[in-house]
């Protein structure tokens, strides 16, 4: 199947990079509404970013993660939808060049809105043309979870978080709640 094949082909495969846990932008901060920009080239530069990723989405247990949400502006996602988190994939670049007319509602969260949650529509199947880890061109078909996933990371990189899809009443409400939550945080 294509989606396994692109997964394979999508893993990184430098163990010599040095990982580092990055800091995730908590809503609503305004960063995360930036527009991340093409990247231009795919080298050792971008692949040490990729690899931050991956450390990142995996320490914080999500499954999916875009540059954007750690203040990176390049166009680059990573996702990992499987259940014993062995199957990496990152798009770089990715853009949606087919969208199913079937919609499906989704319960979504967010590691930038720790512990919100809300459902969201979105096409059920898409696909996805982007680069690999390596600059090399592919496509994919996702369907479920990982096509959600997708999508919403994607959503990131066009200055987007999930609650712009809600109604104006819960997102303002989830505003304050994360607002609030951040007053509390913070030292006194």
């Amino acid at each position: 199947m294509l989606r396994l094949e692109a997964r394979c082909r999508n893993a990184i495969e430098a163990p010599e990079f040095i990982m580092a846990l990055l800091d995730i932008l908590q809503y609503p901060d305004p960063r995360l509404h930036k527009i991340a920009q093409p990247v231009a080239k795919v080298d050792e530069g971008v692949r040490a970013i990729v690899a931050d990723l991956f450390e990142t989405m995996y320490a914080a247990k999500g499954v999916g993660l875009a540059a954007t949400q750690v203040d990176i502006h390049l166009r680059i996602i990573v996702v990992d939808t499987s259940e014993q988190r062995d199957q990496p994939m990152v798009l770089i670049n990715p853009e949606i060049v087919q969208r199913s007319a079937e919609c499906k509602e989704w319960e979504e969260g967010c590691l930038s809105l720790p512990g919100i949650y809300d459902k969201v529509t979105r096409p059920d199947r898409i696909r996805v043309r982007a680069l690999d880890g390596r600059g090399e061109r592919f496509e994919i078909d996702a369907d479920g979870l990982l096509s959600v996933c997708v999508q919403h990371e994607m959503d990131h990189l066009d200055g987007k978080v999930f609650v712009d899809h809600l109604s104006a009443l819960k997102r303002n409400r989830i505003k304050v709640r994360m607002r609030k939550r951040q007053r509390e945080a913070e030292p006194a």
